[in-house]
């Protein structure tokens, strides 16, 4: 599985590109169409440099690149909690938010859990 390391590599790598340029985008004015929620908008932004920190440190060092990869999951599945609540009990969430912190939370549990299975395979050999 040679392909596995620098596939999720890039995969970290572009999905924090992504998401701090549209982070970025709506911090400078643009409207995504729905009310933001700026506490999560700061934090979103700011886990984009993560994710592409955690994909160098995976290219570099697969042990320090899936403890990175843990790290962010856990993060973004606290962040989750908090938004889902703030959600539910009437707060200034959208739902699209929400969706996207779930789709944040579910890429980074597959990269860690991609990451993990890397390393495993790697020790091993």
């Amino acid at each position: 599985m040679r392909f596995l390391r620098p596939l999720l590599v890039l995969v970290a790598l572009l999905f924090g590109l992504a998401t701090i340029v549209a982070g970025t985008r709506v911090l400078a004015g643009a409207d995504p169409g729905y009310v933001v929620f700026r506490p999560l908008l700061f934090y979103n932004v700011a886990m984009g440099v993560a994710y592409v920190a955690a994909g160098v440190l995976a290219w570099r060092n697969l042990a320090r690149g899936k403890r990175a990869a843990a790290a962010i999951f856990v993060l973004n599945l606290v962040v989750l909690a908090a938004i889902a609540w703030l959600y539910s009990s009437g707060g200034a969430v959208a739902i699209e938010s929400v969706r996207a912190m779930i789709l944040r939370t579910a890429v980074w549990l597959l990269l860690f859990l991609g990451l993990a299975w890397a390393h495993r395979r790697a020790a091993a050999a």
